[in-house]
């Protein structure tokens, strides 16, 4: 079945409130001139951060129905994009997903853990079985925690110095991905920093970051999102770091002064436009 436009298979769980998962990939995808196609792991009425019981509604075995019924009405996809996954059960659906459209870009946001800390969710065997999803994917998109999670190896919560952060990059790379972008990184120049590196010119990249001091939940569905946009897009893998960066700044920001409940997100509505608007990027820097 063709297309107008690219198309992405977003395989994330749906939270109702909280602007976050496919709350805010689909709509970020869209504004970027790509469809995004949900195929929701589970819906829930809230994210998990701090709003009492949740309703949830587990959709592991619509996975493989969906998937069936794509192949059946020959629809392609342009990227297969995966997020946080609640079960090894559903990593193996994101295999078979993955298999079933050898030709697009696979991106993995190995969603495990944030700040030092694996979600609960995730056991070592899960951390270890998401490492399948790694080895298929194209572009993957941790945080520092999931980084150490993704190399079996202690989270170390000091500054990396450059030839440090390098190494680990290119280790992330040797696990399968030909494209690797890691957030949230403190380097030894007192910044903090997205890094990226791209195996096939082996170059290393990165983009400081300017946020204020509050988190907030969503922002790395965001952040991988818009770089999954910009290189359906055509974007280079420094460009598309650096829109993606400079988006949740502006976002965060105009979030923080307005004050709100951090736990609602940010406030995506405000500035979505900015998204459609032609913008020279020159604040990624090799290293």
């Amino acid at each position: 079945m063709a297309l107008a436009v690219k198309s992405v298979a977003a395989i994330h769980d749906l939270s109702g409130f909280g602007r976050c998962s496919l709350s805010v990939i689909s709509p970020v995808l869209s504004v970027m001139g790509v469809q995004s196609v949900a195929v929701p792991t589970a819906v829930l009425s809230t994210h998990t951060g701090g709003f009492g019981d949740v309703v949830m509604e587990d959709l592991t075995s619509y996975i493989p129905q969906a998937l069936a019924h794509y192949k059946r009405i020959a629809l392609s996809f342009d990227c297969i994009y995966t997020g946080f996954l609640a079960s090894s059960e559903q990593i193996d659906h994101c295999v078979d997903f993955i298999e079933a459209y050898p030709n697009a870009l696979t991106v993995v946001d190995p969603v495990m853990g944030d700040n030092g800390r694996t979600y609960r969710t995730y056991t070592d065997q899960m951390c270890k079985r998401l490492l399948d999803l790694v080895h298929r994917a194209d572009v993957i998109t941790p945080n520092k925690t999931e980084m150490f999670l993704l190399l079996q190896e202690s989270f170390d919560p000091m500054p990396l110095t450059f030839s440090r952060a390098k190494s680990y990059l290119v280790k992330l790379s040797e696990l399968g991905p030909k494209q690797v972008i890691v957030t949230g990184v403190e380097l030894a120049d007192m910044t903090v920093s997205n890094i990226g590196y791209d195996r096939d010119t082996n170059t290393f990249w990165r983009v400081v970051c300017h946020y204020v001091p509050q988190s907030y939940p969503g922002t790395g569905d965001v952040f991988a999102s818009i770089v999954v946009g910009s290189l359906l897009n055509g974007d280079s893998l420094a460009i598309a770091m650096e829109r993606a960066t400079r988006f949740l700044e502006m976002t965060i920001k105009a979030t923080y002064s307005y004050g709100t409940d951090p736990k609602q997100g940010i406030l995506l509505e405000k500035n979505l436009g900015w998204l459609v608007k032609a913008h020279e990027f020159n604040g990624y820097e090799s290293f």
